[in-house]
């Protein structure tokens, strides 16, 4: 995809996280439906995508999954901030497709943080992006229709149907799938895609 899905990549040191990930970080396979993070475990590690997708998911009282959020090739995986401030998961970060990723183990990176007060910046700046991203999301669940979600997501990602299922889409913009189908539909005889 040309442009990131999760924005808040674009205003953070990416070289810095991408480097430290693939320097210093353990290449490890996940395969489909394996959890990167588990609910109520501390995230173990951050990591850097090389490939697959991921998914992260909430569940409600009675086990039915809501996605929060979606991640892919060339982007960064983990439960952030809480990881590295030792909290447990709300949340389960699970492996849509087979994946490898670049792992490092949270301790790593708060080490970093308290030997680099340069790095421990470069967090504190990934920190108030993600949080922006999050809070972007969020407004919009209040002041968009599902139709105008779901043409801002296409129309930016319009690949995002190759990479993950109708119904993990569906979650994500907080609608069912056969909403989705609909508003598929009609963007279909609008002429769109």
């Amino acid at each position: 995809m040309d442009k990131n899905f999760n924005t808040y990549i674009d205003n953070i040191d990416f070289n810095a996280f991408h480097e430290f990930c693939v320097n210093k970080g353990k290449l490890r396979h996940f395969a489909k439906g394996e959890e990167f993070v588990s609910i109520g475990k501390v995230g173990r590690y951050i990591g850097f995508i090389q490939s697959g997708t991921l998914k992260y998911v909430a569940r409600s009282a009675d086990g039915t999954e809501h996605v929060m959020g979606l991640v892919f090739s060339e982007g960064f995986v983990a439960d952030w901030p809480f990881c590295i401030y030792g909290q447990k998961a709300k949340l389960a970060i699970v492996a849509v497709s087979d994946c490898e990723i670049y792992c490092i183990p949270t301790k790593d990176i708060n080490e970093k943080i308290d030997a680099d007060s340069n790095f421990k910046d470069i967090v504190m700046h990934a920190t108030e992006a993600v949080y922006t991203t999050v809070y972007d999301r969020y407004v919009d669940l209040y002041v968009k229709t599902p139709q105008q979600r779901y043409d801002d997501l296409i129309n930016q990602y319009p690949n995002l149907f190759d990479l993950f299922s109708l119904k993990d889409i569906a979650s994500f913009l907080n609608i069912t799938p056969t909403h989705l189908s609909r508003l598929r539909n009609a963007k279909h005889s609008r002429g769109g895609l």
